[in-house]
This record gives structure tokens, C-alpha cells and sequence, in this order.
């Protein structure tokens, strides 16, 4: 069980990660206006190939799904440790010596 110290730590942290991401998204939108600006006035060049490379939201999207997928392996592997170990821990039942039939 986790205490309530721990979750007030936790939603403390993660206050700090939501405030620190915003901090950079308002510093990326300003750089995005000034190159804006100054981009507006160049003439428009075509790259070869760059409409064969992903978009953006998809290489996002698959980083994410992929990064879940390896989330939710190392959690089951956790659980499974942690299943693994529980005789061993203090006050499980499990833990206690069976007799055997050969006894």
C-alpha cells in the first residue's frame, strides 16, 4: 500500500514535470513566431523526398505505443519477481514448510 506521503511526493513531482513541459512548449511557440517571421520572406523550397518521411505525429504516436507496450512488460515482469519472492516474505502463508507425502 502506498502511504499518503509517498502520493503527496508523487503528485508533487509530477506537478513540477507538467510546469517544467509547459515552460518549454511557451519557449518553443515564441522561437516558433521569430522563425516564422524571418522564414516568411525566403522563397519556398520543395525537399526531395521529405513527403516519403513520417509525420511527425506519427513518429510520436509509435514512440508512445511502443514505450507503453515496453511499460506494461516491465511491470508484469515486476509482478511476476515480486510473485516469485513472496515466500520468502514475512507473513505469508506460502512461506511456512509443507509436509511432504514421502514424510
Amino acid at each position: 500500500m502506498v502511504t499518503a506521503t509517498t502520493k503527496e511526493l508523487q503528485g508533487e513531482f509530477l506537478a513540477a514535470v507538467r510546469k517544467s513541459q509547459e515552460t518549454v512548449l511557451d519557449t518553443i511557440s515564441t522561437w516558433v513566431k521569430i522563425v516564422q517571421s524571418v522564414t516568411s520572406q525566403l522563397p519556398d523550397v520543395h525537399v526531395p523526398l521529405t513527403d516519403k518521411f513520417p509525420k511527425p505525429e506519427e513518429v510520436v504516436t509509435s514512440a508512445y505505443d511502443f514505450a507503453e507496450q515496453l511499460l506494461a512488460g516491465q511491470r508484469r515482469f515486476a509482478d511476476d519477481i515480486v510473485k516469485a519472492a513472496a515466500p520468502l516474505l514475512p507473513g505469508d502463508a506460502s512461506s511456512t514448510p509443507k509436509a511432504t507425502a514421502a514424510q
